[in-house]
């Protein structure tokens, strides 16, 4: 009897995840965007808390210091929209995934720079890696997410950022208390699980861009002009408005940059669709992001300063001290998306901004030798105004898109905010170095004001009340600018 083998059956293993129509696939997604804001909050809070231990270590001017912040902001700033046109075409997850790549290597690369010019490089490299996170974060969730879903989505994403930077200042100075070279070697495992879990649980949803094509006269317009412009206010900030390149960098910037405008009018696959301001919507949020970009970020900034350097704090101690701003954002933020959802983002945005304002005022009594009380009170109410502004102003902003667009608009987006965040730290550098002596600022900015009368850090305390009056004023335009979108519509 001759026996017929059977056909062997493939056996399909089960997939980790769920497929792009099922309804709990937003979850999975919004799991990976999370981790993704994760790293980016956390990495931002603990690299600023160690900027006096990094001055001391690598011996660096004042100058390099600050352009170990600004060549990431920069470079995320500069080739975000490139990165979200390109996603547009090719496919959100492999561009996400690659930016976890790439920001796990520079981070690699960072922690073994011997000077400070080697790791503005590899910070260089972390910014094109974070553009590619930036510019396809947000795009996903809108992707996963329905329209009435949206701001409690990105309130979760705004809540996990908060953590992130809860965790940061505190990490940072811990991290410190070992060696610097750990504030950066901590991303890459952090970096590398990310790209494993959006290799596994991301689909592409979106249709990639019928129009094919990459706009490479526009990008490099884009790209010179904006780099040129960036460049000018943060060296003139430091070195002088006088300085040739600062002065060679305006021009640059005011020939380009209209330049790009005018090709991104007539191209037939653009950069940037310069069509999605036409909405009032889409505009008027844009516009309050830039100014949230100049309030916020610069903040943490003058703080760290002002604790490790006048009031003499220890890097953790400073860290924890910070910690009151993350945790009204992580307290505000999902609360805020849920109300936007069904209430529209008009007026808790504005009141965000409001909210903001308030804290900044209040900031403007803090002294050397304030109580921590007094600074906490204050770090805490920005912290709920910026939770109130942010969730409901990026899900109007996303929601406001075709969703073939969407990878752009989050471009915009983050181009928007991180160059905001890059003028209002020339600024604030501008403001609180003015009539200081440069033997006191070099014992501020390095962590060791302690112990300087009162008389000599006189003229920075005043300084910062200067700047913090100004984001005042930035802030109270914020929600001017905010009560200019449509009256009611819910994202």
């Amino acid at each position: 009897m001759i026996e017929h083998a059977q056909p062997s059956v493939r056996v399909r293993r089960p997939r980790l995840g769920v497929e792009a129509r099922s309804p709990n696939y937003r979850w999975w997604a919004l799991s990976c965007t999370s981790l993704g804001m994760l790293l980016a909050a956390t990495n931002s809070g603990t690299l600023i808390i160690a900027l006096p231990d990094l001055e001391r270590s690598l011996h660096t001017s004042l100058l390099a210091l600050v352009w170990v912040i600004l060549a990431y902001m920069i470079a995320s700033t500069v080739l975000v929209l490139s990165a979200g046109r390109l996603s547009d075409l090719f496919g959100r997850k492999s561009a996400y995934i690659g930016g976890f790549l790439v920001f796990a290597a520079a981070s690699l690369g960072a922690g073994f720079a011997a000077n400070g010019d080697q790791l503005i490089m590899w910070r260089i490299l972390q910014g094109a890696g974070s553009a590619f996170l930036f510019a396809n974060s947000a795009a996903l969730v809108t992707d996963a997410f329905p329209r009435e879903q949206l701001g409690v989505a990105m309130g979760a994403n705004m809540m996990v950022g908060a953590i992130g930077l809860v965790l940061g200042p505190v990490l940072g100075g811990a991290l410190v208390g070992i060696s610097w070279h750990w504030v950066f070697w901590f991303n890459v495992p952090l970096a590398l699980a990310g790209a494993g879990w959006g290799a596994v649980v991301l689909r592409e949803i979106a249709k990639h861009d019928g129009v094919r094509g990459f706009d490479l006269g526009g990008t490099a317009t884009f790209v010179v002009g904006l780099t040129a412009l960036v460049l000018a206010v943060s060296r003139g900030g430091l070195s002088g408005w006088s300085d040739p390149i600062v002065i060679g960098g305006f021009a640059l910037a005011a020939v380009l940059l209209p330049a790009w405008v005018a090709i991104e009018r007539r191209g037939r696959a653009p950069m940037l669709d310069l069509g999605i301001f036409r909405d009032r919507l889409f505009a008027a949020a844009s516009v309050a992001t830039f100014i949230s970009g100049l309030v916020r970020y610069a903040l943490m900034f003058i703080f760290v300063f002002y604790f490790q350097g006048a009031q003499g704090d220890s890097p953790i101690t400073a860290g924890l001290k910070l910690s009151p701003l993350a945790i009204g954002m992580l307290t505000s933020s999902p609360l805020a998306g849920r109300y936007s959802d069904g209430h529209g983002s008009r007026g808790l945005a504005a009141a965000g901004m409001l909210v903001t304002a308030l804290g900044l005022a209040l900031m403007t009594v803090l002294v050397v030798g304030s109580s921590f009380a007094l600074s906490a009170a204050a770090l805490a109410i920005v912290g709920v105004g910026s939770g109130m502004f942010m969730s409901p102003n990026t899900a109007a902003m996303m929601g406001a898109v075709p969703p073939h667009r969407r990878g752009v608009a989050a471009g915009a987006r983050m181009v928007l905010q991180n160059t905001g965040s890059v003028l209002s730290i020339a600024f604030v550098l501008a403001v609180v170095t003015a009539a200081v002596p440069k033997s006191t600022l070099f014992r501020i900015f390095s962590g060791l004001g302690h112990g300087l009368d009162s008389a000599k850090l006189a003229p920075f305390i005043a300084n910062m009340h200067a700047a913090l009056w100004a984001m005042v004023v930035a802030s109270t335009i914020g929600a001017l600018v905010s009560t200019m979108r449509p009256a009611h519509q819910p994202t």
